[in-house]
């Protein structure tokens, strides 16, 4: 029995929608793989909800997967899983809404380890994930690399992350405008004073694919998914003379309304925050964010919305396309070849978030804010065609948009992993890692997270990306 779960074990012994035309014009436009073809699809999670568990993870989608996966797999037997997830469909699933997009160019130490450990799995996923009686694990991985473009203003920003990215081991590629020119010659290069490419360890993937794979071994494993919203999460009652002389406890029960509507009590030794866009509000079930103290400070994570435009460009770069990353925030890459269809975005700056109560699409957003940037930086585009467009979330840390990691300082079993922004489905393989040595060895150490805890909230020090989208 691993030391932090028995310990948290004897505490527990103590305490005895996304729119469906919307949807299917996301299968018919934008041409996903066939793999994501799956409107009347979902998984079959059972309503046999355990009564107790060694570890409840909240949220199913590639976070929650990987968390359950890498439990089972290190610990196997002697470690009870069980997944709640509210939405076995996934439509408003973040993971599967994502453009699988994995890079290593990040300005910050642990974003680049964190993807470069991802991107090792994801080579040997044919092995790691295989389960008898299903066909070999297929990511239909493209190595396609990320292009980063920089004004001169922020060259030596730029150059301060190829830096740090080459120290680590990241395969990037320093790139000056005449070297663009030759490189890519459908590209406009104008103001741009420098570039970086990243090789053969960027690229694109299917998420669904990872998601079924992930849920699939971890169930093969023996971990149990169950479908239901957990709506709330207890605590051992303490008087107020222990909270002066002891400010931590720990959570002991969620309550957990299956889909059939019954309500369900779950007793754990450990509670995963996995939830993506809604951690935050799952924060709030235990009093995280509208407790005293410590407690006042919530899980800085909510839901933001982000637009993908799928368009036909006829003319458009395709054969050496990277993911492509202007200055401005405007991202473009290839998605289908027979089709010369496109995915493309950007975020809006802070002071234009769209509401994030619905997933309808703006679509004017794309002809004021993004067509004008992609027309000038590759003219091929002044040619193009909107053929579809969707909506999806963000699991948006207002803070300083990245990870949030480790166990909260106040719930000392409630462990934290959220708050990625937009990085989740690259990094989800080592954030499930880290979770895991979290749980079962009480912090990470295949990658030293200990900037991305809890506490950097806490005593108010982000830490940002530096030009990095």
């Amino acid at each position: 029995m691993y030391g932090p779960v028995r310990h948290l074990r004897q505490c527990l012994l103590l305490h005895k929608s996304w729119k469906i035309n919307l949807w299917n014009s996301i299968q018919a436009g934008c041409g996903w793989r066939k793999s994501l073809q799956y409107t009347s699809r979902c998984f079959s999670d059972g309503n046999e909800c355990p009564e107790s568990c060694d570890v409840l993870v909240v949220g199913g989608g590639a976070i929650g997967s990987s968390i359950a996966y890498h439990l089972k797999e290190r610990a196997r037997g002697d470690l009870s899983v069980v997944v709640i997830e509210r939405d076995t469909t996934y439509k408003q699933a973040s993971t599967v809404l994502s453009l699988g997009n994995i890079r290593q160019q990040f300005s910050v130490a642990e974003n680049i380890q964190l993807s470069m450990n991802s991107m090792k799995f994801l080579k040997e996923v044919h092995q790691r994930l295989a389960v008898e009686g299903f066909d070999p694990p297929d990511l239909q991985f493209t190595p396609r690399g990320y292009l980063f473009l920089a004004l001169e203003d922020y060259v030596e920003q730029m150059r301060e992350n190829f830096r740090l990215q080459m120290e680590l081991g990241a395969e990037v590629e320093w790139l000056w405008p005449r070297e663009l020119e030759l490189k890519f010659p459908w590209l406009q290069v104008g103001n741009v004073a420098a570039a970086v490419l990243g090789t053969n360890n960027e690229g694109w993937f299917d998420p669904w694919s990872l998601l079924t794979l992930l849920r699939r071994k971890a169930v093969s494993l023996g971990a149990v998914y169950v479908s239901g919203a957990v709506t709330g999460l207890h605590h051992q009652v303490l008087t107020p003379a222990d909270h002066l002389h002891n400010p931590h406890t720990t959570l002991t029960t969620a309550i957990v309304r299956l889909q059939s509507g019954e309500m369900k009590e779950v007793r754990f030794s450990t509670v995963v925050v996995a939830a993506g866009a809604w951690s935050g509000a799952l924060g709030r079930l235990a009093g995280v964010g509208n407790g005293p103290g410590t407690l006042s400070t919530p899980i800085p994570v909510e839901p933001r919305k982000r637009y993908v435009y799928c368009v036909h460009a006829p003319d458009g770069p395709w054969d050496d396309c990277p993911i492509f990353n202007d200055y401005t925030g405007v991202h473009f890459r290839p998605e289908r070849s027979s089709n010369k269809l496109y995915l493309c975005g950007m975020s809006p700056p802070e002071c234009a978030e769209p509401p994030a109560d619905d997933l309808e699409v703006d679509h004017q957003f794309f002809y004021t804010n993004i067509w004008p940037v992609l027309a000038q930086r590759v003219p091929a585009f002044e040619n193009l065609k909107v053929h579809s467009a969707y909506a999806g979330y963000y699991d948006y840390n207002t803070f300083d948009q990245n990870l949030i990691i480790g166990f909260h300082p106040v719930f000392t079993n409630m462990c934290i992993a959220t708050g990625l922004s937009g990085h989740g489905i690259q990094q989800s393989i080592a954030v499930g890692c880290a979770a895991m040595e979290c749980i079962l060895d009480g912090r990470p150490h295949s990658i030293n997270l200990e900037r991305f805890s809890f506490d950097r909230i806490l005593a108010n020090k982000p830490l940002k990306e530096k030009m990095v989208m």
